[in-house]
């Protein structure tokens, strides 16, 4: 699907609702929607974003989803929300101040939701929203109630400082602590979490 540039500017600011329900194995979280995201209602929708290669590489799920088909990811125990809501052309249009208020929104989030482990696609978002100037990419040591926090790569085309290769070891690595604990199964196969969808 194309749009002119028209139209994705008239997707600016658009909300995107998350995908999400309540005891997911993982909740991965990006830094807000862009304009193609927002246009189609399609998490991680531009073209060149490596996120849902990366998710399939590195075992969450069976095959390679299409941007269309992320209500699949419920099945498979994960799902998707944003740190800011807002749709802009680049995350660097943000304030810091949206980023703080996104941090304190999203721990709500997760308490009504209690997700395994929330898995934030961006360092420097999760630095600024959760007021943690010395957090890295891996787990983190703050919890928010019974969730536990993983910083990963910002699966962005822009982020060159990691390649497909690369980000699939470090979203492997959460894969294996997500379906390590507990009941489920592994490799992106069905884990039957409560289906109690949220808005975003």
């Amino acid at each position: 699907m194309r749009f002119t540039p028209e139209e994705l500017e008239a997707a600016r600011d658009r909300l995107v609702p998350d995908v999400a329900a309540s005891g997911l194995r993982v909740l991965f979280c990006g830094i807000n929607p862009g304009l193609m995201t927002a246009a189609t209602g399609h998490h991680f929708a531009r073209p060149g974003n490596r996120f849902w290669p990366v998710l399939h590489a590195a075992g969450f799920t069976p095959r390679q989803f299409r941007p269309a088909e992320q209500e699949e990811l419920l099945a498979h125990g994960l799902g998707i929300t944003n740190v800011v809501a807002r749709a802009t052309a680049k995350a660097d249009e943000l304030t810091a101040q949206e980023y703080r208020e996104g941090g304190r929104l999203l721990a709500e989030k997760v308490a009504r939701l209690r997700p395994r482990w929330l898995a934030v696609a961006g360092v420097t978002a999760y630095r600024v929203a959760f007021d943690d100037k010395k957090a890295a990419i891996g787990p983190q040591q703050r919890t928010l109630g019974g969730t536990r926090i993983w910083a990963l790569p910002n699966p962005s085309g822009l982020n060159a400082h990691w390649t497909v290769a690369t980000m699939t070891e470090e979203y492997g690595r959460l894969r294996a602590a997500a379906f390590a604990e507990g009941d489920g199964e592994e490799g992106g196969r069905r884990v039957g979490p409560r289906r109690t969808a949220w808005g975003a």
